[in-house]
């Protein structure tokens, strides 16, 4: 291929891993190939050779990733949970419409902000109507909640939770 060519190949793939990053949410993963793409076309356009411009690319798409990864990681840990599908009520708080039956399996309804779902005690314990619960799974299509008195420590002061 033409050295002229490889010019603007270097250019539309920066083009492409720049809209692949923004269209793919988290990670970084595209940027460290665009960082090298956009190397690679400086390296073309100053008169590099191919090879050289493939070192380029290589390399410091290489180092990109290496510098990236953590910091795209860190960006994922700590981005906010799901805000949509079921997932989305882990950690919220529900209210208990009709009483949750002890024993594994046994399901009862809570409301969490005006959904009304399926609900089982985590601790197979029964779990009275109009109580406040903690969510702390879904699993199918029902939720998998905590009365909110477990999910929290007791800090009332002769509570055996009580910091000494």
């Amino acid at each position: 291929m033409d050295p002229e060519t490889w010019r603007w190949i270097w250019v539309g793939a920066v083009v492409v891993f720049t809209i692949g990053e923004i269209g793919v949410a988290g990670s970084l993963f595209f940027l460290p190939f665009a960082i090298g793409a956009a190397v690679a076309a400086v390296v073309a356009f100053a008169g590099g050779a191919i090879p050289l411009e493939w070192l380029a690319f290589v390399g410091v798409s290489g180092i990109s990733m290496a510098l990236l990864w953590p910091v795209g990681r860190r960006i994922d840990r700590n981005a906010p949970t799901h805000k949509v599908g079921a997932n989305r009520w882990v950690g919220k708080e529900a209210v208990v419409v009709s009483t949750i039956p002890a024993g594994a399996g046994s399901t009862g309804m809570v409301r969490v902000d005006r959904e009304e779902w399926r609900a089982e005690s985590l601790t197979s314990a029964a779990i009275a109507s109009g109580s406040t619960v903690l969510v702390s799974r879904v699993d199918g299509t029902r939720l998998v909640v905590l009365p909110l008195e477990e999910a929290l420590p007791d800090l009332s002061e002769g509570s055996p939770r009580w910091p000494t």
